[in-house]
C-alpha cells in the first residue's frame, strides 16, 4: 500500500501540465535530456529544470548527469500502483486536451 503522503505527492506531481507533458515524454523509459524537453515543450531550461526537480522529488524521475546536461528516465522502482495511476493519467490525457478544446 503507498502511504497517504506519497500517494498526495504524486497527485500533485502530476496536476500541472508541463509535469504532465514531460512525463508522459519520459514515460517510454529512455533517457531525456532537459534540453531535449525545452524543445519538445517550449518552455525555459529553468523552468523545465524545476519541473524535473518536482517529478524526481515525486519519486517518479532518476537522473544521471552527462557533462554539463542532466538526463532524466522513469524511475524503474516506481510502485506497480503508481505505474497504473500515471498510465491511466497519461492515457486519457488526450481527450481530457480535447474537451478542454471544445469549452474553450
Amino acid at each position: 500500500m503507498i502511504p497517504r503522503s506519497s500517494l498526495e505527492d504524486l497527485l500533485a506531481a502530476l496536476s500541472e501540465p508541463t509535469r504532465l507533458a514531460a512525463l508522459q515524454v519520459i514515460w517510454d523509459g529512455q533517457e531525456h535530456c532537459v534540453c531535449e524537453l525545452m524543445d519538445r515543450l517550449g518552455a525555459s531550461q529553468s523552468r523545465m529544470s524545476r519541473h524535473m526537480a518536482r517529478l524526481k522529488t515525486a519519486g517518479l524521475l532518476t537522473d544521471r548527469r552527462d557533462a554539463q546536461w542532466v538526463r532524466y528516465r522513469r524511475n524503474p522502482d516506481i510502485p506497480q500502483a503508481w505505474v497504473a495511476i500515471i498510465d491511466a493519467v497519461l492515457a486519457a490525457r488526450p481527450a481530457v486536451i480535447a474537451a478542454q478544446m471544445k469549452v474553450a
